[in-house]
């Protein structure tokens, strides 16, 4: 055997054995992660994400690692400013009594001026003693204190003027160009009332997300939602604390996608085509379109028997991106906290692989034996 037909069979030993053992991939093979074996062994669940699939899947139970913070209702402003505690009162009781209790002869009027609402919520008056005024509207804390007055002088009409207080505040935290406390002097102001006044989001936040805290309770919700619809802007009440922060959320991307790695949301909700943008396509000479797979798991307890859930926790949703529904649906199908995107290898790339590596080792064999 010649030289040169012993480095030929070298390379084809060298070759066979690459192809035997397998070619280095930056990622799975679709058939190697949800083929039918794969699926005994792993325990999994697998479904093809169509328009027939959708509406179902987007029904389940969130996976585990969605966050169940809730966002208060709007609720609705009062027609008048609640009276606080610690806001100064001043009460004019208009008497035409000839024998007044509280008017001197030639009096008409008696000013009971600049009077604190204590921090039980009630103000003293002269003949009626303690009156709680706290949480009425001007128009309700003045007929209050008339009736008041109208059991000892029937003919008494009052006036009553309020000036608010200042321990009507809420806080913002953080997050905003001008953190500190607000004086809510107003019913109607509301989340982005207070984020206006405090000179809007801080720059280097992405994608702000709110936390209200209210007493012992935390809510949250994107900044997004509320510039979107106005029925998230929720009134602020004193005492109410403020904080915007960076989104913490994030899904994988792996395989043969154009970049690998953690990817944080940057709006509050992503599709799967938005994900496809987000880390930059797919590999033009590796990747499959047919199989793109988000793997995810849910918790145990969204289990379901039935199509009202997933079979098992640990699911896999396939998504082909070469067809017209494939498309559409991928548009439509929500990417969660912590789900992983796997963009699979084509095996028309494995084989262009193998032939390039051929003929590599072929002008490689060439040259030496030219050598």
């Amino acid at each position: 055997m010649t030289i040169t037909k012993l480095r030929l069979v070298l390379v084809a030993t060298a070759l066979f054995a690459m192809a035997s053992c397998g070619l280095p991939r930056g990622g799975a093979i679709q058939n190697e992660v949800i083929g039918k074996e794969a699926q005994k062994n792993a325990d999994i669940a697998v479904y093809r994400v169509s328009r027939e699939t959708l509406s179902s899947i987007s029904r389940w139970p969130a996976p585990s690692t969605a966050s169940s913070c809730s966002w208060p209702r709007k609720g609705t402003p009062a027609a008048d400013k609640p009276i606080r505690p610690f806001d100064r009162v001043d009460v004019v009781v208009w008497d035409s009594e000839e024998n007044s209790l509280l008017s001197s002869p030639g009096q008409n009027t008696v000013r009971m001026q600049d009077m604190q609402v204590s921090s039980a919520g009630t103000i003293f008056l002269p003949f009626v003693g303690s009156v709680h005024i706290a949480g009425l509207p001007h128009s309700a804390a003045r007929a209050r204190v008339q009736r008041m007055y109208e059991k000892v002088i029937p003919t008494a009409q009052v006036q009553l003027n309020v000036t608010q207080g200042t321990r009507g505040t809420i806080s913002m935290i953080s997050g905003v160009n001008r953190p500190g406390p607000i004086v809510v002097d107003d019913p109607n102001f509301t989340v982005l009332n207070a984020i206006s006044a405090a000179g809007g989001p801080s720059a280097q936040i992405q994608n702000p997300q709110l936390n209200l805290m209210r007493g012992s309770r935390t809510y949250c919700r994107p900044l997004e939602s509320l510039l979107s619809d106005p029925q998230h802007d929720a009134l602020l009440l004193p005492g109410d604390k403020v904080a915007i922060k960076n989104d913490e959320r994030y899904f994988r991307s792996l395989g043969a996608a154009s970049k690998e790695a953690i990817v944080p949301f940057d709006k509050a909700s992503i599709s799967a085509l938005d994900a496809m943008s987000l880390i930059g396509g797919l590999s033009d000479l590796r990747a499959n379109p047919k199989g793109i797979l988000v793997l995810r798991e849910y918790s145990s307890k969204a289990v379901r028997s039935d199509a009202s859930g997933p079979d098992n926790a640990r699911s896999i949703f396939v998504i082909d991106l070469t067809t017209a529904d494939g498309l559409f649906s991928a548009g439509k199908f929500a990417i969660h906290h912590q789900d992983t995107v796997l963009v699979t290898e084509s095996s028309v790339a494995s084989a262009t692989l193998l032939f390039s590596l051929i003929r590599q080792f072929s002008a490689s064999a060439f040259d030496l034996n030219r050598l």
